[in-house]
Parts: C-alpha cells; structure tokens; sequence
C-alpha cells in the first residue's frame, strides 16, 4: 500500500484545539483557507470545482489534536470516552467521532467559498464551516454530491439527544471591537456552542473559573453562568 502523503495544509484561526467546532458545519461561517504544498499547486487539478459548493476533506490529526497522538501498532482502544458524554460513559472506538482512533484521520464537508490565486502559494481554497487547527494536513479532497452523499432519513444514534441549546454571549466592556471586524460574528458563533469540555459543564465552581483560547493572534477568556457567557478579555497575543 502507498504511504499517504500531504497534498495541502489548512490554514485556520485556531492553532489549538480548545475552542474549535467539534464537528463541521457547526459554526458554518468560520473561515479557513486550504494551501497546497508546492508539488500540488497545479491549477488544473482545480479545474471544475468551482462548481461544487461544497467538499470533502480528508486530513490528518495534527500534534496536540489527539490525546494519543497516533496510535502505535497493538496499542488501540476498542472504546474511548467522548467528552461529550461527559467524559465517563464508553462508547466503541468506531461509534464515535473521537480523535483517539488506530489511525489518526479526519473527514470533514466544508462550504467552498471561492478559488484565489496567491501570489506565494499559487491556487488556494477559500473554505468556511472548519474544525481543524491551523496547520492541519489534507491528505485529499473530493466533491460533496447532494444525489449520493445527502441521506435525509439518517439517525444520528446516542449522538441525536446531545444537541444542547446555544448561550447567550455578553460583551459587557465592547471587547469585541478589539478583533478585526469579520473576525467578531464567527468568535461569538464558537463561543454560543459553549467551547468548554462537556464534563466541566456540571462543576460546581464552574461560575468562577475562567478559560480562555487563542484565536487569530488574539488570547480570548471568558466566564459562563447558567447559559449566559461573558467574555472577560480579548488581548492581542
């Protein structure tokens, strides 16, 4: 079997992965920007995307993403605890979306934005709807087709009940107007899906302990009452 290689990287506002989107389409408007490496920057392996709304990404779990790392051979768990069951409850390794996998890959459907041409980096993918950090190797991308990749009646298992509804998010100090404006709507669109581990949500001290996350060269913190967030601070980094 051929080795993967990397045929492009994913550029992001997220060099961690606190605070990313735990699935795709989450926050639909959270840009990214794919960047081909030099071997595979010829446009006509381009040509006909633009039709296509949306795309495949197939990518690598990047250092730090997986609290494994990539999985050595014999060293797998058939089970793994999604932090979204709060940490504790076991789920089959292949029943989840769990970073800790025998292999460490990634699928996401992003929105195609536009086709650009950098002078640098020749033809790149403008994208938007990511959860990957930035940096994150693509190993291949493939069309999104409505007709065979669409399933309306699908059943989303265990993972149906754990939509849980948005937070409020307060800026009480206009600490917002600190980022570049169309860096605002996508922050706040992360912060409302309550960025903090599932199993910190039910803490008894959670309403004093404040997180924070790098985000587009900015450190951002906050604190969260009830279903009310509030930013605390956004510093330049």
């Amino acid at each position: 079997m051929t080795d993967l290689c990397i045929i492009a990287r994913v550029r992001t506002d997220f060099p961690e992965k606190f605070g990313l989107p735990r699935q795709s389409g989450v926050v639909p408007e959270l840009p990214g920007t794919v960047v081909f490496e030099e071997e595979y920057r010829n446009p006509d392996a381009l040509r006909g995307i633009e039709g296509f709304s949306h795309l495949w990404l197939l990518w690598g779990f990047s250092d730090g993403f997986s609290s494994r790392g990539e999985a050595e051979a014999g060293s797998w768990s058939p089970t793994v605890r999604p932090p979204r069951l709060g940490g504790n409850t076991r789920m089959g390794v292949f029943a989840t979306r769990s970073p800790n996998r025998p292999n460490p890959i990634g699928l996401s459907v992003v929105r195609l934005i536009a086709v650009e041409r950098d002078p640098a980096c020749g033809p790149v993918l403008k994208v938007a709807g990511i959860d990957m950090t930035d940096g994150t190797p693509v190993y291949d991308i493939k069309p999104y087709l409505p007709f065979a990749d669409a399933v309306p009646d699908a059943v989303g298992g265990y993972a149906d009940a754990l939509d849980g509804d948005l937070l409020s998010v307060e800026d009480p100090e206009n600490l917002l107007a600190r980022l570049p404006a169309e860096k605002r709507d996508p922050l706040v669109s992360v912060l409302r899906g309550d960025p903090r581990p599932s199993y910190r949500r039910t803490s008894a001290e959670e309403a004093d302990r404040e997180y924070g996350f790098p985000y587009a060269g900015y450190e951002i913190t906050f604190r969260v009452r009830g279903d009310t967030l509030t930013l605390c601070g956004i510093e330049k980094k």
